[in-house]
């Protein structure tokens, strides 16, 4: 059975004193029947912290924003997959819509941040969407089945029980704009499907799908009410301790 997932992207937020308070605050309230699976994915340079903090619980793991394509060598500023699990890191989000933006992430160059992390035994929340110009286009269906087919499709089945997708609808990402209930359990469902053809219904249906649009505690009951959405992928709302706790507990 596929897991209920909550994870808190931080983005570039957050000094060390308040990175520390607000992972102090989220596992202090934090109900000890929790039964869903939080991740953290705070800045690199809190990292090792968040992790160190996060070991004493099996239910609140660290992950990465992001990791090298390269597995080591001369790239200044860069960090190797390998260096984030040497860290406690347990999972790394790639493909999020604003690295695709500002850093012109293909999914090639993508298809290689997988295969590092893999090799470093770290789960992959993989994101994909489309903008606002791409879904009044129409193409926002083949853009997401490209995205995904293009850097995951390499895996075989057993190595793809340690993704977890999260759809990201460009549009509605820190812009206040949430996608309907409905269109979100549409793309959802379609990205499903697109893993039943490529994998098999078993492996789909244990993949876990997240949500990744300004959702927030108005909204999420109602999303993770769908068939096919399993969690979120918060930003604004998991940097503050009480809209996130309550986020977790929306199913």
């Amino acid at each position: 059975m596929r897991k209920n997932i909550v994870a808190g992207n931080w983005k570039m937020n957050l000094n060390r004193t308040e990175g520390i308070a607000l992972v102090e605050d989220v596992l202090a309230k934090l109900p000890s029947d929790n039964n869903t699976h939080v991740v953290l994915a705070p800045s690199f340079v809190y990292l090792h912290k968040v992790a160190k903090m996060c070991a004493n619980t099996s239910k609140v793991v660290a992950a990465a924003q992001d990791c090298s394509a390269n597995k080591k060598g001369a790239f200044t500023g860069e960090v190797s997959a390998s260096m984030l699990a040497s860290c406690g890191a347990r999972y790394v989000v790639l493909g999020h819509s604003e690295k695709r933006a500002n850093f012109a992430e293909s999914n090639e160059i993508l298809k290689t941040k997988v295969g590092q992390a893999f090799r470093n035994d770290l789960k992959v929340i993989f994101c994909c969407g489309e903008s606002l110009s791409q879904r009044e286009s129409g193409v926002h269906f083949d853009w997401i089945k490209a995205q995904i087919s293009e850097s995951l499709f390499q895996l075989s089945s057993e190595e793809f029980k340690n993704i977890v997708v999260a759809y990201e609808p460009i549009w509605a990402i820190g812009t206040g704009v949430t996608a309907s209930t409905e269109q979100a359990q549409e793309i959802h469902a379609f990205i499903r499907n697109i893993l039943v053809g490529q994998y098999g219904e078993e492996v789909a249906e244990n993949t876990s799908i997240l949500y990744g649009g300004s959702c927030k505690p108005s909204n999420a009951k109602e999303l993770f009410a769908s068939q096919d959405i399993d969690g979120g992928l918060i930003g604004g709302a998991s940097l503050s301790s009480d809209d996130f706790v309550k986020i977790t507990q929306s199913f």
